[in-house]
């Protein structure tokens, strides 16, 4: 493979579909599958009017009436059997190699085998067995490298936003940083790799995935958590992480244009808190899917957004059913650019 023939595109990328992994009744969703299924819908519905979904799940027949029939043309379903529903995670990788677009697969074990992803790590690869992407995508094994599609950032110019927190825990690959550093670069032909040391949200079971505190919205410009309440537990870790996107500079040199997300109001449930999160966006063609939590500051967050994206719709999404499994709105999708799918 010549690195230098490699394109990871950012998510603001003209895309040509996106993925969803539906909730089921042998999911951690099945005490709460209506309230889930309610968000999910929703984020089906924006989705579906912009461009193509592809829904995995065991059984379409229970999803479909639930979808706006009118966008039914631009959904298709796959069935298999699935673990649960983070596709961010589980879902394939897109480049483009020498021009033409690869998918790469890489090994998901349940957030460092916190939990079962038997079914979920083989979704990939059954999707390229019924044919879900356009015939001249291929499928490119990585399986040798345990990674996750929320714990990477790309710009689409060679920088990689991440976490050591995340890509150096012994449970996913027990790497040293150069070691991961060297795959990285081989895989996405990176010019640098943007390391974030600080940053964790209470209730996140994924190490710190940056797709949770720290977002590339352009070449120039990174959306990242800003905790004010001193009180808060964030407080400290996330002050450190704004310290040290401040020092972070572009490929040409040049710092970034950081714009501040409101810390997510306090939600707990069953006593735990919840790892809330406006960072958890998920950019489509023309618009933003902002996760929000029924708080004042659902407004503030979609207002600083705005500034991010100032051509692009932001529409807000009632993501508290997602929180309480612990993940958000881009958690539960993964986007494909354009020519993997018609």
């Amino acid at each position: 493979m010549n690195r230098n023939n490699i394109h990871f595109p950012a998510e603001w990328a003209t895309q040509s579909g996106v993925q969803l992994t539906w909730p089921h009744l042998n999911t951690d969703w099945s005490n709460m599958l209506d309230e889930v299924n309610k968000c999910f819908v929703e984020i089906a519905n924006e989705i579906a009017k912009r461009e193509k979904l592809i829904i995995v799940c065991p059984n379409s027949e229970a999803v479909k009436p639930l979808l706006n029939n009118k966008l039914h043309s631009n959904i298709r379903f796959f069935e298999m059997n699935t673990n649960d529903t983070w596709a961010r995670d589980h879902g394939g990788v897109s480049v483009y190699i020498d021009g033409k677009p690869h998918i790469y697969d890489f090994t998901f074990n349940g957030w460092g085998m916190k939990f079962a992803a038997n079914h979920d790590n083989q979704i990939l690869r059954k999707l390229f067995s019924q044919r879900a992407f356009n015939p001249n995508v291929e499928y490119s094994n990585q399986l040798q490298l345990v990674l996750e599609g929320g714990s990477i950032e790309s710009d689409g110019k060679g920088t990689l936003l991440t976490t050591t927190e995340c890509l150096l825990s012994e449970n996913r690959n027990n790497l040293s940083k150069s070691d991961i550093e060297t795959k990285l670069i081989q895989l996405f032909d990176l010019k640098q790799i943007l390391w974030l040391d600080h940053g964790y949200l209470a209730g996140d079971d994924t190490d710190s995935h940056v797709d949770t505190l720290a977002r590339l919205c352009d070449e120039c410009t990174i959306a990242y958590v800003k905790c004010e309440d001193e009180k808060d537990e964030h407080y400290s870790e996330l002050l450190n992480m704004e310290n040290q996107l401040k020092s972070f500079k572009t490929a040409d040199g040049k710092p970034y244009n950081l714009i501040s997300l409101p810390m997510a109001d306090e939600i707990t449930f069953e006593r735990e808190r919840l790892p809330a999160t406006y960072a958890n966006f998920l950019i489509i063609n023309g618009a933003v899917l902002l996760p929000i939590y029924n708080s004042a500051k659902d407004e503030i967050a979609k207002q600083q957004l705005q500034i991010a994206f100032p051509d692009r719709e932001i529409l807000g999404i009632n993501c508290i059913p997602l929180i309480k499994q612990h993940g958000s709105l881009h958690c539960v999708t993964m986007q494909f650019p354009e020519g993997f799918i018609n």
